[in-house]
């Protein structure tokens, strides 16, 4: 009984002493622990910047934009008389030669100025020669001077008319030296302006439109630009002619060059950007007016 009764009491004692010693083991291991640490931190790490690590140069800046046309380029397609559309020659996005037939229209006002100018241009011609008629007779002191002035004023009315009324077809389109030989046309046609692509049309057969409607949009694309957005902090980068390198949404794995021609002179007050434009040097069917772009500058400016 009293052997059992020692034994229960050395049991804490011996664990206590395995405790000290297992305390003393991780002291020593420690200090060699932190060396490796401090050591692993005292490597020397490579200092970057915000500029690239081999040339120390900052990076080009890049600019984003659109391709346009120029204003020169777009014209809008505006009636100068209404009417109801009769016939459609032409769909969207089709490539038309300058002076080709769009559409016509119908209105009876177009073929009443037609009579007017042909009436006037007969009215015209036969007072014309009454008056030379009477211009001679006066120089005879055959007729008097009275009658020959009449006749003068009757002749330079009617010429008047004529060339008024010839001017109002002119501005639709009509040449009146033809007008005489091929008679009256019964439709107005409205023919393109320069050679280009239709684009925004909005037109059916049997519309009305009112004078001083746009039905169409005809763009030539031969010498389109790019319409880029620039900030103040990176116009002083932008030489006169600098080149610009640029790719284009859509346009997978090219890269074309722009120059440029012009900077806007009013700042954007909302995020203060300008509009800066450059030529583009390559032609390219596949461009299109609003296209997206990303350019850079590609030459380095003293």
């Amino acid at each position: 009984m009293i052997k059992q009764y020692m034994i229960y009491l050395m049991l804490p004692l011996l664990a206590a002493s395995c405790t000290t010693a297992s305390k003393q083991d991780t002291a020593e291991n420690l200090p060699a622990a932190t060396e490796t640490v401090a050591q692993a931190d005292s490597t020397p790490v490579a200092q970057t910047d915000a500029v690239t690590g081999a040339t120390n140069v900052a990076n080009a800046p890049s600019f984003n934009g659109v391709i346009v046309i120029p204003p020169q380029n777009h014209i809008s397609l505006t009636l100068s008389m209404g009417g109801s559309v009769h016939d459609i020659r032409v769909l969207p996005g089709q490539h038309i030669r300058k002076g080709e037939v769009i559409l016509t229209l119908a209105n009876p006002e177009f073929i009443e100025l037609q009579q007017s100018y042909l009436d006037a241009a007969a009215q015209a011609e036969y007072l014309e020669k009454e008056f030379n008629r009477q211009q001679n007779l006066s120089l005879n002191e055959s007729a008097s001077l009275k009658r020959m002035q009449q006749s003068k004023a009757d002749y330079l009315s009617m010429k008047s008319r004529k060339e008024a009324t010839a001017a109002k077809l002119s501005l639709l389109g009509v040449d009146t030296s033809t007008l005489a030989t091929e008679g009256i046309q019964p439709l107005l046609a409205i023919k393109a302006p320069q050679s280009g692509y239709v684009t925004n049309m909005d037109i059916n057969a049997g519309k009305y439109y009112q004078a001083g409607e746009r039905v169409c949009d005809v763009i030539d694309k031969s010498t389109p630009l790019l319409q880029l957005t620039a900030y103040e902090k990176d116009l002083h980068k932008l030489s006169p002619n600098c080149q610009f390198a640029f790719s284009v949404n859509g346009i997978a794995d090219s890269t074309f060059t722009a120059r440029l021609v012009s900077i806007d002179q009013m700042v954007d007050n909302t995020n203060r950007s300008i509009k800066v434009y450059a030529k583009i040097m390559q032609s390219n069917p596949n461009f299109r007016p609003g296209m997206y772009v990303t350019a850079k500058i590609t030459d380095k400016k003293p």
